[in-house]
């Protein structure tokens, strides 16, 4: 009985959010969504790749999104972790945002915006700027640094006022299942979850019982993804250099043919052993055997640019992923 009552509380708290942003807002290119592309399945993290320079090469960005167009995936994420976010100003955010929504108009997949910054009103820019240009939804990692229950709250209300896009939070350090629980009847806006904050498989069971409206997403490479799908994770966030295993691993399996799905996801995991391994560069390097980046360039810096790897992307690791990506090529879409 309680949980029902708690659901009821947050369907209207959801509709006054709405009710108030009024006629102008309802209007906004991709507000309509409301689930109009279906948030479900798998949603690439996109790299971010760099001219010779060392500037955030934009074309390349617009050239990614029909990459992974191609590759079948359910939809796509910029910026994030695994594109070095942290590494890049707030003009080249804001550009290469506007890069990505261009390119992937009229395109199935939907597009995520990350929107995480060191404080919530920058926060609450990127996420009307996100509005803005129509993209399906975002997400918003927490400030590094901040632990503070009531902090990381009040962060998430001014994201969730800015924009009445679908949101995720990427939940990661010590935000315990019940603290999200809380988070969600704070931010109407928010029913989707990027879980990586402690044992996401036991994790999962809390938030369908606490929670069943919240829809939960994993990362770490989709290592996991087989016993995700036998779960009913709603989706995964892995890198996007090998994208297509991945998504066809997960229509597969949803259309009831497990044994094919095992047997492409079996073919993604020879590569996530490689990436975990090596970080950015060997994901990069990927991109850039499959012809869509120009090199496997990152920025270096406070942060692990690299991934946080000790391991030295050299001439052997190079080589076993070429080697690899020739045995897995029969089962690549592009």
């Amino acid at each position: 009985m309680h949980r029902r009552h708690r659901e009821r509380g947050i369907v209207v708290n959801r509709r006054q959010f709405v009710s108030s942003l009024g006629a102008s807002a309802l209007a906004l290119p991709g507000f309509a969504n409301g689930g109009a592309k279906p948030l479900r399945g798998i949603f690439p993290i996109m790299q971010t790749p760099y001219t010779p320079d060392n500037r955030v090469d934009n074309a390349v960005l617009a050239k990614q999104v029909h990459f992974l167009e191609r590759c079948r995936v359910h939809g796509m994420v910029w910026p994030q972790l695994a594109s070095e976010y942290f590494h890049l100003t707030t003009a080249e955010r804001i550009a290469g945002v506007e890069a990505i929504l261009a390119a992937g108009k009229g395109v199935k997949p939907a597009i995520v915006v990350g929107c995480q910054a060191p404080d919530s009103s920058q926060a609450a820019e990127y996420a009307r700027h996100a509005t803005r240009l129509g993209a399906d939804a975002i997400i918003a990692l927490p400030p590094q640094g901040m632990t503070e229950e009531a902090a990381i709250t009040a962060y998430y209300k001014a994201i969730g006022a800015a924009s009445p896009l679908p949101m995720f939070v990427q939940a990661i350090g010590n935000m315990s299942v019940d603290f999200v629980v809380r988070l969600t009847m704070e931010v109407p806006t928010l029913r989707y979850i990027k879980d990586e904050a402690g044992p996401v498989l036991a994790r999962y069971g809390e938030f369908r019982r606490k929670a069943p409206e919240l829809h939960s997403f994993t990362g770490g490479h989709g290592r996991t993804l087989y016993d995700e799908m036998v779960r009913g994770f709603a989706g995964s966030m892995p890198a996007a250099a090998f994208g297509d295993l991945y998504s066809q691993a997960w229509d597969l399996y949803h259309a009831g043919r497990k044994r094919e799905a095992v047997d492409y996801f079996s073919r993604a995991c020879l590569l996530i052993i490689e990436v975990e391994t090596y970080g950015l560069e060997a994901i990069k390097y990927i991109l850039q055997l499959r012809g869509v980046f120009p090199s496997y360039t990152i920025r270096k810096g406070p942060g692990g640019g690299g991934g946080g790897k000790a391991v030295a992307f050299d001439d052997g690791a190079r080589r076993s992923l070429r080697e690899l990506m020739e045995h897995v090529r029969p089962q690549l879409l592009v």
